[in-house]
């Protein structure tokens, strides 16, 4: 089930659903809009070399208001929120249509798992041939909540637990 804007208020306020970094208006009647945040993180790497799944990946993180993605250009950015989900609350995030009219893809590689509890590191391609200006604080997307049934037996607990900035792949970890 869906949570509307009413049951996303009323655990906040009972503090079961945390967000940092909100503004009351952020809250929509299925979802909370999400913004840019002020970190992105990208692969040094352009010459060409395979990227090798088990091994560690080299980035640069980049603490700025304004960064603008170059054409065919793939980044990791953060949200401006924290969120602290409940062990019976999932979430995904969905891109605003607008943006995506635009050729910015934005996108969150699966479910934001109960348990989950920080930033949340977005992906965004710029699928156009033109360098787009993206702003701390923008509005790029919404998180929708879905209720479970019953609590996860075994809530998210794992290398991306707390993460603030934008924060790369772990998968070498695995």
């Amino acid at each position: 089930m869906i949570l509307s804007d009413g049951e996303i208020r009323l655990l906040m306020s009972f503090q079961d659903l945390e967000i940092r970094n909100i503004d009351p208006n952020q809250i929509q009647p299925a979802s909370v809009d999400i913004t840019l945040g002020n970190s992105f993180t990208r692969d040094i790497c352009d010459d060409g070399t395979p990227l090798e799944l088990d091994h560690p990946i080299d980035y640069e993180t980049i603490i700025t208001s304004k960064y603008v993605l170059g054409p065919h250009e793939f980044v990791l950015a953060t949200t401006r929120e924290y969120f602290k989900l409940p062990k019976n609350l999932s979430a995904f995030v969905e891109g605003r249509s607008s943006i995506g009219r635009t050729g910015l893809c934005v996108q969150n590689a699966g479910w934001v798992d109960p348990g989950f509890e920080g930033e949340i590191t977005l992906e965004l391609f710029n699928s156009s041939n033109r360098p787009i200006v993206l702003r701390e604080g923008q509005r790029l997307g919404q998180l929708v909540f879905a209720r479970m049934m019953k609590n996860a037996l075994n809530p998210y607990n794992g290398k991306y637990q707390k993460q603030t900035g934008a924060t790369g792949s772990k998968i070498y970890m695995d």
